[in-house]
């Protein structure tokens, strides 16, 4: 028992150093033994976005610019506004393509053509107080109407399915169908069948050699050679019947053959050598003279009518074939817009070719002025879709009325300049619980209630990103004049429960828009194409403005990227 201990406790340990040495081995030599996997190399992303401005209509503006926000490269939002401007900066350059979206939807395009650094100059209307910075101009390109595929029309004809003839068991064709699947099938040969093809064998062989010009009933197309009746091998000039041959086969009409010709042929053939036409010898008889080809009235061969011959024709053929060959025809051979690389001629000039003053500029905000995103990438990416379509009209209505509850909360909020304020007597808080949650009730029913009008009111819903929380942005002012003319935006998140949690608001006024910009919504853009949009904002000034990017998660929003002062 002593040994046997000994024995295993000895074959235990070199087990164990083994283990070792095999691990040190391993981690030596530097094999790794975990799983492995490939990482892809990042995208080279660039992207440029901006705002297009205009007033009229969309297609045919009255005048128009793009503002440049934003230039997404090397992982980084950078200014375009400033961003390599050796002279002109990167997203004005002459030639770029901007793509006008609405939440992420292509409506058109714009083409730039030339930049300009406008600087703002005093007027007495202020007409120009915005107009500072770089601003792109072009024309614009509406999307290409897609192509209308034909309508489907209903067949008149009944489909029916036929198939083969089958055979029957004495090797005939019997006149009901047989079953036809398309699959080939392998079969056995009656007897019979055999044994009449032996005896058909037999009946063209013999029916060769005696020259009756029958044909196999198996190879329509087998040629064969058969002897001419009545020929007899005399080669020796003399002439033959004016007879048909009998021997020419009926089914080729076409077939080339010899004959001697006809003393009716000898003469036609003495004219036309007398003529100096074709195949004159000099010779009175037709004897060794050959046949020419069958020929039309005009002289052409009957196969070729197009064949060049030397035949004299009259003064009024001549004429005739004159009048063919000057004569001009059409044929068919499509449409020319089929052609890519066809030239093409458009009033005016090309985009390339504009100049400053043939292209209208926009100065300062006008009443009318609408804005759109631009955003410009070499890449061509899928359209995604950042609207939050509304399920009917009760949950709009249902949404705007919270949204309207939150907005003006915050006016009633909103601060009060301090020469106005009336400083009220102190009064002391209710003592019971109850008494204070009925002002608390009652102070919440006079924020809510709807004496305050609001004025333009403008609600959008998005999904920023794919499976987000819709996002409800919610825009309005107060009705009045400098410090009472209020605007407020609310920005709002739904939750898990489907309550609006607050995530960005702005109040301001007339008076102090220079402090408190005011918040005027453009659109949501993807900036960074990662597919998860930002809220585009204009904080408009009073003679200034500015672009912001925020993004929305989780009912909070983070300001992105803020763009350069235009004043």
């Amino acid at each position: 028992m002593g040994c046997r201990r000994n024995g295993r406790r000895q074959r235990l340990i070199t087990d164990e150093m083994i283990r070792r040495l095999l691990w040190l081995w391993v981690g030596c030599s530097g094999i790794a033994l975990a799983q492995t996997h490939k990482v892809a190399k990042p995208e080279d992303v660039l992207r440029a976005v901006g705002v297009y401005e205009w007033t009229g209509d969309m297609a045919k503006p009255t005048a128009s610019r793009l503002i440049p926000v934003t230039v997404f490269i090397d992982g980084q939002l950078q200014d375009a506004g400033v961003y390599l401007a050796r002279p002109v900066p990167l997203a004005l350059l002459n030639g770029n393509y901007y793509d006008l979206q609405s939440a992420g939807v292509v409506k058109g395009g714009l083409e730039l053509s030339y930049a300009k650094h406008l600087q703002m100059t005093e007027t007495a209307t202020g007409a120009t107080a915005f107009d500072d910075g770089w601003f792109g101009y072009g024309s614009f390109k509406a999307l290409a109407v897609p192509k209308k595929a034909a309508a489907l029309k209903p067949s008149t004809e009944i489909s029916e399915v036929k198939g083969s003839k089958g055979t029957n068991g004495a090797g005939g064709t019997s006149g009901t169908p047989a079953k036809d699947d398309g699959r080939p099938h392998f079969g056995n040969k009656p007897a019979g069948d055999d044994a009449k093809d032996a005896k058909k064998d037999d009946a063209s062989d013999s029916g060769s050699a005696a020259g009756n010009g029958s044909k196999t009933t198996d190879d329509a197309d087998r040629p064969t050679m058969r002897r001419r009746s009545g020929s007899g091998g005399n080669d020796s000039g003399k002439s033959a019947s004016a007879g048909a041959d009998t021997s020419i086969p009926a089914d080729d009409p076409e077939r080339p053959h010899l004959s001697k010709k006809t003393g009716s042929d000898t003469s036609a053939s003495a004219d036309t050598s007398a003529d100096g036409g074709p195949g004159s010898s000099g010779k009175s008889d037709g004897g060794a003279a050959p046949t020419s080809t069958p020929t039309t009235a005009s002289g052409g061969s009957a196969d070729d009518p197009d064949r060049p011959t030397l035949k004299r024709r009259t003064v009024e053929e001549m004429k005739k074939d004159r009048k063919r060959e000057e004569s001009a025809s059409v044929t068919g051979v499509g449409s020319l817009n089929d052609d890519p690389n066809r030239p093409t001629i458009r009033r005016g000039k090309p985009t390339s070719a504009m100049t400053e003053e043939d292209l209208p500029k926009l100065l300062g905000v006008p009443v009318d002025l609408k804005q759109m995103v631009a955003v410009s990438d070499p890449a061509t990416r899928p359209v995604h879709d950042f609207t939050r379509p509304w399920e009917d009209d009760a949950e709009r209505a249902a949404v705007l009325s919270k949204m309207q509850v939150l907005a003006r909360t915050k006016l009633a909020g909103y601060g009060v300049p301090a020469a106005t304020t009336v400083v009220a007597p102190a009064v002391q808080a209710p003592a019971t619980p109850a008494a204070r949650r009925a002002a608390a009730a009652a102070a919440k029913k006079k924020a809510s209630a709807p004496g305050v009008p609001l004025v333009e009111e403008e609600l959008k819903g998005y999904l920023l990103s794919y499976g987000g929380s819709p996002t409800y942005v919610y825009t309005a002012h107060t009705a009045g004049t400098g410090a009472t003319l209020e605007y407020v935006t609310v920005v709002a998140q739904a939750d898990a429960f489907n309550e609006l949690k607050v995530a960005m608001e702005s109040v301001t006024d007339e008076a102090h828009l220079e402090r408190t910009p005011r918040m005027r919504l453009v659109d949501a853009v993807d900036a960074e194409a990662s597919n998860r949009a930002s809220l585009l904002f204009e904080l408009r000034g009073e003679r200034s403005r500015q672009f912001g990017l925020y993004s929305v998660i989780g009912a909070r929003a983070e300001q992105k990227f803020l763009s350069g002062s235009t004043q």
